[in-house]
């Protein structure tokens, strides 16, 4: 996993419900962009999952 993913799943259990990919941009600093990208990868690794249409959670 890249220090970017590790930052972005790591944002995303510390606010500890479902966010937009903007909410953990505003929160990691990252671009928006750059955070669905992550996002996405990190689907791929079976680390996050999509409880509804554009949210995201981890696992």
């Amino acid at each position: 996993m890249t220090p970017d993913e590790e930052k972005v799943l790591k944002a995303m259990k510390d606010i500890g419900k479902p966010v937009r990919p903007g909410d953990v941009a505003e929160a990691t600093g990252i671009d928006s962009k750059e955070v669905s990208k992550i996002i996405a990868s990190l689907k791929k690794l079976e680390l996050v999952d999509s409880p509804k249409r554009c949210y995201y959670a981890p696992k």
